[in-house]
C-alpha cells in the first residue's frame, strides 16, 4: 500500500483538483450531437423534464426543474428524483468518450432539499480513467448555487463503440 492506504500505482485525485471543463474540450462533434439527440429522445429524460445542456470529454451537465410530483410522503425532493438527474449526468459524461460505459457503484450524499420550482444542475466531471474504469466526481445544486448533493461514481468501461453512433461517416 502507498501514502494514505492508497494502494500502489493509483492516483488520488482530490474533487478541488478536478479539471475545470469550459466548453473548450476535444470530444468530436459526431459524438456530441449524437449524445444531445439520444438524451432528447430517451424517455426516462423526458419524463423528468431532463436536458442535456453541456457535453465534454468525460464531462457533463444536465438540468432538471424540481416539480411537486417529484416530492416525498414529507413534501421534500424525493431521493430518487435527485439520483436522477446525478445518473443522467454521470451516463452522459462517463460515455462521452464514445464508447460504452456501465455503472459499478455510485454513493450518494443528500446534503438539502430544493425548493419547489427550482432548477436542479448535475455536473459531473472525470476524475480518474483507466482503459477499464473511470471515476466520476458529480454535484447537484439549486439554480447553480446551493449545494443539494453530491456523488462519487465507478464505471467499466467495456470498450465497445455505442450502439447510436453511426459509424459510416467516420
Amino acid at each position: 500500500m502507498g501514502f494514505g492506504n492508497t494502494p500502489v500505482g493509483l492516483k488520488f485525485i482530490s474533487p478541488a483538483s478536478v479539471r475545470h471543463y469550459n466548453g473548450e474540450g476535444k470530444m468530436e462533434t459526431r459524438i456530441k450531437e449524437a449524445f444531445f439527440k439520444q438524451v432528447e429522445q430517451e424517455p426516462f429524460a423526458k419524463k423528468f423534464g431532463m436536458r442535456l445542456v453541456d457535453l465534454d470529454d468525460g464531462y457533463s451537465k444536465v438540468e432538471m426543474k424540481f416539480t411537486s410530483d417529484m416530492e416525498n410522503l414529507f413534501g421534500m425532493a424525493h431521493g430518487g428524483a435527485v439520483f436522477a438527474i446525478i445518473d443522467e449526468a454521470f451516463e452522459t459524461a462517463s460515455n462521452s468518450h464514445g464508447t460504452l460505459a456501465v455503472a459499478l457503484n455510485m454513493n450518494i450524499t443528500y446534503l438539502s432539499s430544493p425548493s419547489l420550482g427550482s432548477l436542479l444542475i448535475a455536473e459531473a466531471k472525470e476524475c480518474h480513467r483507466t482503459q477499464r474504469t473511470a471515476l466520476y466526481d458529480i454535484r447537484v445544486t439549486e439554480n447553480g448555487e446551493r449545494l443539494i448533493a453530491t456523488c462519487q461514481a465507478l464505471v467499466y468501461r467495456k470498450g465497445t463503440s455505442l450502439p447510436f453512433l453511426d459509424h459510416s461517416s467516420s
